[in-house]
C-alpha cells in the first residue's frame, strides 16, 4: 500500500495584485464624462464628510457659522488628544483643498472656467454608434475561409437589408462563381453564416431564416419539418389541415406554433447601430496662434466641499474612537477621491497632447488624414502601460476645431505600405476610397478589385479584402447595390 509523502518546496510566482483603492482609480480613469459624474454624486451620498455645493455665491448660513464657531471652541479643548487632533488637521487641510478646487474650476472665469471658453458649447451632445455590424463580420475570420472565400461571405452579409435578408431574386451560387467558387462550396459558406449569432442573416426568405435558428437535433425535427412543408397554413392557421398531414392532435401542433413565435424573424435589426447614446465632450482643444490649448470639460462635475458640520460631528464624537476611526476613513476616502479626478484630468491632458505630437499632419497641416498610430507607441512616451492608454480613450471625446471626434478615432491601423516601403495608415486609404467611390460612374461603379488596382497605381499596395472592410467601415454599399440603370 502506498503511503503519502508530504514535503515542503519553494516556488516563485509573479502575480500583480491591484488594491481596491488602485482599481477604484483605474475605473474612474475609464469613466467617461456624464458616468463620473454620476459616480461623483453617488459617493457624496455614501461620505458624509462631503457635499454638493449648488451656489458657491450663496452666503453661508448664519445659523451654521455660529454653531461651527462653537464647535471650534470645544475642538480647540481637545488639543491634548493627538489622534483627534490629528483628524481636526486633516479635516481642515482637505476642506481647504476642495475650497481652492472650486475657486479654480469655477470661479476662476466667473461662470466657470470652461463655460467660458470661446465658442465652447457645452450644452452640444453628441450620438455615437456602436458598431454590431462589425462585431458581427468579426466572427467571419474564425471559419478558416480563404481570402476569395472570405471576401465572398463578406459581400453576401453587405448585400443583406435592414432585415437581415438578401434582395428578392439573389443568386448565391452566381455570386460564388463571381469568385471562382463552385456551388456546392458557396452554397456551404452560406449556410456558415446563417448560423452565426444573430441566426439568420443572409437568409433569402423567411422559412430559411426561421430554420437557421433552429439546432437541427431530434427535438426539432418535426418542427423543421413544418416549416418546410406546412409554412403557409401556419401562416393562415390552418391547425387542423397541419395536424392531419403530420398526424398529431392539435396540442402538439399549437405546441411547435409556440416554438416557432419565440423565433426572430427579423435577425438583422439586432446588428443594425444603435443611434441613442449620447455623449458630451471630455476634453475642448482650442487653437491658439500655431499651437492647441488643451481644455478639460469640469462644466459637468458635480461641485464639492467638506461638510461644513465636520466639526459638530468631530465634536459629537470626541469619546468614541470607533467613530473617530469611521470618520478618518471617510476623509482618507475624500482625499482619494480628489486624488483621483486630478489624475484623471492630468493623464487625459498628457495622453491629448501626445495624440497631437503624434498626428502632425491632422491637426497642423489640415491634410484631413492620420498617420498609422497604436497604444504602444503613445504608452512608450509617456512611460506608462498600454492598458492605461486604452482606458483612457474609451468611450472618451474631444471637442476639436474639426467637430467632436472619439479620442480612439485618432489611433489608427496600417493598412500596407507604399512604393517606398512606408506604412499607410487605415485612414488614409478609406479616404482615397471614397474619393474614388464619389468620382465614378453611376452606371458602372468600381469593384472592390479596381478600387485595390487604382490604390497600387497610386502607390499603396492594399489588398482587396481590405479595401471591401473599410469601404463597408464608411457605409458604402458594394458595387451591385451602387449600379443605377
Amino acid at each position: 500500500m502506498s503511503r503519502m509523502k508530504q514535503s515542503l518546496y519553494q516556488k516563485q510566482t509573479q502575480n500583480l495584485l491591484l488594491k481596491p483603492k488602485m482599481l477604484q482609480s483605474l475605473e474612474m480613469l475609464a469613466m467617461p464624462l456624464m458616468q463620473l459624474e454620476t459616480h461623483l454624486k453617488q459617493e457624496m451620498i455614501t461620505n458624509p464628510m462631503l457635499e454638493l455645493l449648488d451656489n458657491r455665491q450663496e452666503d453661508e448660513d448664519p445659523e451654521e457659522n455660529e454653531e461651527s464657531r462653537e464647535k471650534d471652541t470645544d475642538l480647540d479643548e481637545l488639543s491634548d488628544d493627538p489622534e483627534l487632533q490629528e483628524t481636526l488637521e486633516d479635516t481642515k487641510e482637505l476642506s481647504e483643498i476642495l475650497d481652492s478646487f472650486n475657486e479654480y474650476y469655477y470661479e476662476s472665469s466667473g461662470s466657470g472656467k470652461v463655460a467660458s471658453s470661446e465658442g465652447a458649447d457645452f450644452e452640444q451632445m453628441l450620438k455615437t454608434t456602436e458598431d454590431k455590424i462589425n462585431t458581427f463580420l468579426e466572427q467571419l475570420e474564425k471559419l478558416g475561409l480563404s481570402r476569395k472565400e472570405y471576401e465572398f461571405a463578406y459581400e453576401l452579409v453587405e448585400s443583406s437589408n435592414a432585415y437581415g435578408y438578401l434582395p428578392k431574386g439573389f443568386v448565391v451560387e452566381s455570386l460564388g462563381d463571381e469568385y471562382g467558387l463552385d456551388i456546392e462550396r458557396s452554397l456551404k459558406i452560406h449556410q456558415m453564416i446563417l448560423h452565426l449569432s444573430p441566426a439568420g442573416i443572409t437568409s433569402r426568405n423567411i422559412q430559411e431564416c426561421l430554420l437557421a435558428q433552429l439546432e437541427d437535433v431530434q427535438e426539432n425535427a418535426s418542427i423543421i419539418k413544418l416549416i418546410k412543408n406546412h409554412f403557409e397554413d401556419l401562416i393562415h392557421k390552418r391547425y387542423k389541415k397541419i395536424a392531419a398531414a403530420s398526424g398529431v392532435n392539435l396540442k402538439t401542433v399549437f405546441a411547435w406554433r409556440d416554438v416557432i413565435a419565440k423565433l426572430d424573424p427579423k435577425p438583422g435589426l439586432r446588428i443594425q447601430n444603435n443611434n441613442d447614446k449620447y455623449v458630451v465632450p471630455d476634453l475642448i482643444l482650442k487653437k491658439i496662434g500655431n499651437e492647441y490649448e488643451i481644455i478639460i470639460n469640469d462644466y459637468y462635475f458635480p461641485k464639492i466641499r467638506m461638510s461644513r458640520r465636520y466639526k459638530s460631528i468631530l465634536a459629537n464624537v470626541k469619546n468614541n474612537r470607533e467613530a473617530v476611526e469611521y470618520v478618518r476613513g471617510k476623509i482618507n476616502s475624500a482625499k482619494f477621491l480628489i486624488k483621483s479626478i486630478y489624475l484623471r484630468s492630468r493623464t487625459l491632458e498628457r495622453v491629448m497632447r501626445a495624440i497631437i505630437n503624434n498626428q502632425i499632419g491632422f491637426f497642423y497641416e489640415d491634410t484631413g488624414v492620420l498617420n498609422p498610430l497604436t497604444y504602444s507607441v503613445i504608452a512608450e512616451e509617456l512611460h506608462v502601460n498600454e492598458s492605461t492608454i486604452s482606458r483612457v480613450v474609451r468611450e472618451k471625446f474631444a471637442d476639436t476645431p474639426f467637430g467632436i471626434m472619439c479620442l480612439k478615432d485618432f489611433f489608427t491601423s496600417k493598412a500596407g505600405k507604399d512604393d517606398k516601403y512606408n506604412s499607410i495608415s487605415r485612414h488614409n486609404v478609406e479616404v482615397q476610397i471614397k474619393k474614388m467611390i464619389d468620382a465614378e460612374d453611376p452606371q458602372n461603379p468600381l469593384s472592390d478589385q479596381d478600387i485595390a488596382d487604382k490604390l497600387k497605381e497610386e502607390g499603396a499596395n492594399v489588398s482587396r479584402r481590405v479595401v471591401a472592410k473599410y469601404r463597408k467601415a464608411k457605409g458604402i454599399l458594394n458595387s451591385h447595390l451602387r449600379r443605377k440603370e
